[in-house]
């Protein structure tokens, strides 16, 4: 395991039980009763099958059949391997040799191959100081680890050893033990989580019991293209211990905002009703059509349907792209209604305010023209 393979390859290769190769690895040599476990010879087990690295002696054949003039197609097949490893093989462990002409020599290949693969190693934010210095700088000031990458790339664009994805910086916050960026760090990103949170599996999930879904592969073609105003996207945002609830909508075509309010509880009765008393100011042509996702606080939408003549369509279970701009709105009202908090204490009034100066910003999918704005083009446009 030293040299790099993992536990079950290293059983395989002595000859061992796997529990034998875990007793061996924790230093649990002499049981409590019974013999005691033999000592270690590292003598390698006939290989069994296709081994998941390459032996030296594929290696070997990998040279022989080159000299030939094998194709990487044929040479894979031979050997039971992906064309793909081949070349990255022969890419990755050949060198420059006589004349400057690329050649893969086999016995200097598998070393190369077996010095590369122990384990850890050391990433490459804990090798260059000035990168790590640059990451935890930008953390500091809030910057978020996509925004990084892009601006170290701008920054450096000549030093491809000063470039990295924004998934290296996650990994070296949140993987334990590599210590190649401080760990407090991690409440500077905007979850402000120090782990990751685990997504959850769509199988494991229980039913709702809705009545009359529509699901929104049946919502008219005109919504999907955000050509005709009037379709909406609703969800709940939940406070402290899910005990209180805002509803909020927004507009698929000018991302104009409502929110709906919820001072008692989140039923399907109280979250029909709220949404009755917020869309009955709308205009008829601005009532088209309403996407929600499979929350059972939805499940009175037939009754909403006949109060507002706005047909509901239902998500598919895990897909909050089908209803992404109120996912986005949802993210910017947390700035006005943090996590954890009691939302029941917000009222009506505060949550116009909301809606207010959220529909007063301007927006980089409108052309910079603010929600309000748009909807008010909209209004006039039907009333000429």
């Amino acid at each position: 395991m030293r040299q790099g393979y993992s536990n079950k390859e290293a059983c395989r290769l002595i000859g061992i039980n796997l529990r034998t190769g875990r007793r061996w690895r924790n230093g649990w040599h002499t049981p409590n009763s019974g013999k005691p476990k033999p000592p270690i010879h590292h003598v390698e087990a006939p290989a069994s099958g296709v081994s998941r690295y390459l032996r030296e002696e594929d290696r070997i054949h990998i040279a022989d059949r080159l000299r030939e003039k094998a194709s990487i197609r044929t040479i894979a097949a031979e050997l039971g391997r992906s064309p793909s490893t081949i070349s990255r093989e022969i890419r990755r462990n050949g060198a420059m040799w006589r004349g400057n002409q690329w050649t893969y020599r086999p016995h200097a290949a598998h070393s190369r191959a077996e010095a590369r693969r122990p384990r850890p190693k050391t990433g490459k934010i804990g090798q260059n100081p000035e990168l790590r210095d640059f990451i935890q700088d930008h953390l500091e000031r809030r910057w978020s680890p996509e925004q990084i990458c892009h601006a170290l790339r701008r920054q450096f664009p000549d030093r491809p050893e000063m470039h990295v994805v924004h998934e290296t910086i996650y990994q070296a916050l949140y993987v334990q033990g590599r210590g190649e960026l401080r760990r407090e760090l991690t409440r500077a990103l905007r979850t402000g989580r120090a782990r990751r949170r685990p997504h959850r599996q769509s199988y494991k999930r229980q039913p709702r019991n809705i009545p009359n879904m529509v699901m929104v592969s049946d919502r008219p073609a005109e919504a999907a293209d955000r050509a005709v105003p009037g379709h909406w996207e609703g969800d709940l945002i939940i406070g402290k211990d899910g005990k209180s609830a805002i509803g909020t909508l927004v507009e698929r075509t000018t991302r104009y905002v409502m929110l709906a309010h919820l001072p008692i509880d989140h039923s399907a009765a109280s979250t029909r009703d709220a949404l009755v008393e917020t869309v009955k100011i709308l205009p008829p042509h601005l009532r088209r059509s309403l996407t929600w996702d499979q929350g059972s606080e939805m499940a009175a939408h037939q009754t909403f349907t006949m109060a507002t003549d706005i047909p509901v369509y239902f998500c598919n279970p895990a897909s909050p792209w089908q209803r992404g701009s109120n996912e986005n709105t949802n993210g910017l009202l947390r700035q006005y209604f943090p996590k954890g908090t009691d939302l029941s204490r917000h009222t009506r009034e505060h949550l116009d305010v909301v809606a207010a100066e959220l529909n007063s910003r301007p927006r980089k999918t409108l052309g910079w023209e603010t929600p309000a704005e748009r909807l008010s083009k909209l209004l006039a446009t039907t009333r000429q």
